[in-house]
């Protein structure tokens, strides 16, 4: 990945979560749909087609998951 691509994604991971911050301090989205849309989308990556961005996917996966197990995107206690 180039470095502009680091900051763009590293941008929209971070608008991204603090939106589904907003989202659930607002009572628009409850815990749990957040929970499923991140799980959703690292279902997207874990399950997309083999080629060229296997190692992409996987890491993005790895990312999203990791944000589920620590509770960081919907503060969980």
């Amino acid at each position: 990945m180039t470095v502009p691509n680091d900051i763009a994604g590293t941008a929209a991971l971070a608008i991204c979560e603090s939106l589904l911050l907003a989202l659930n301090d607002h009572k628009i989205l409850p815990e749990r749909e957040v929970v499923g849309v991140l799980k959703d989308a690292a279902a997207a990556h874990e399950n997309a087609p083999k080629g060229d961005r296997d190692a992409l996917n996987a890491a993005v996966a790895t990312l999203i998951n990791g944000i589920l197990a620590g509770g960081n995107s919907v503060r969980r206690r």
